[in-house]
């Protein structure tokens, strides 16, 4: 990864650009922890939001969190919250929150809906598909892939409603009450936000 200073398209290249970025980004955050040379790139992080608005403050939260922070202290936080021995102290998986546990009928759900856009897990990805970090990762490709047919506003908006917004703002409130949390404290605030946001967008596209 370069050290280019984070960025977000400009009104002029549109909105679903900035959309997409945004979704990558917190999918990156998310799965592990920022390494040296992302933690460069928020170091030089424009401060403006993606979107604006709802989302400045904990856009301008997520930055100050990661300057403050270092890759080891960083890896360390992430380690504790999300890859304890024996279970995690926070689950980021949609199963868990759906339904109780791991592995249960809300992953193969998912899984099926997947398969009708003609996604598949990777053989060497490191989490099941209802990671929260998968499911961003859906949404950016839904948003900015090519193939009209399955990249479009309908599948977004149908993907976003069943498994997204079904459980992330849980999983956001249970790193916002963690002791441990303080990088990933932005990190979920900034999710929730825009978690709402696109909650709010889709409302729009649907009354």
């Amino acid at each position: 990864m370069s050290t280019a200073p984070i960025g977000f398209a400009s009104s002029d290249e549109g909105e679903e650009l900035a959309r997409a970025e945004l979704y990558g980004l917190l999918a990156r955050l998310w799965l592990a922890p920022p390494d040296a040379a992302l933690m460069e790139q928020f170091r030089v992080a424009v401060t403006q939001a993606p979107q604006g608005g709802h989302l400045e403050a904990p856009w301008q939260a997520l930055v100050a969190a990661m300057r403050a922070t270092t890759p080891e202290a960083a890896a360390a936080e992430h380690t504790a919250l999300f890859m304890g021995v024996g279970k995690p102290e926070v689950f980021a998986y949609g199963s868990y929150y759906l339904s109780g546990f791991l592995n249960e009928r809300p992953l193969a759900l998912l899984r099926g809906d997947l398969a009708q856009l003609g996604l598949t897990r990777s053989a060497d990805a490191l989490e099941t598909e209802d990671h929260v970090s998968y499911g961003f990762e859906v949404m950016r490709y839904l948003i900015a892939g090519d193939d009209a047919a399955v990249c479009n506003l309908e599948q977004q908006r149908l993907f976003f409603r069943k498994h997204l917004q079904t459980w992330v703002e849980k999983l956001c409130e249970s790193v916002a009450v963690h002791p441990r949390a303080a990088t990933w404290c932005a990190v979920a605030a900034l999710t929730a936000a825009f978690m709402q946001v696109e909650a709010q967008a889709f409302d729009m596209v649907e009354s």
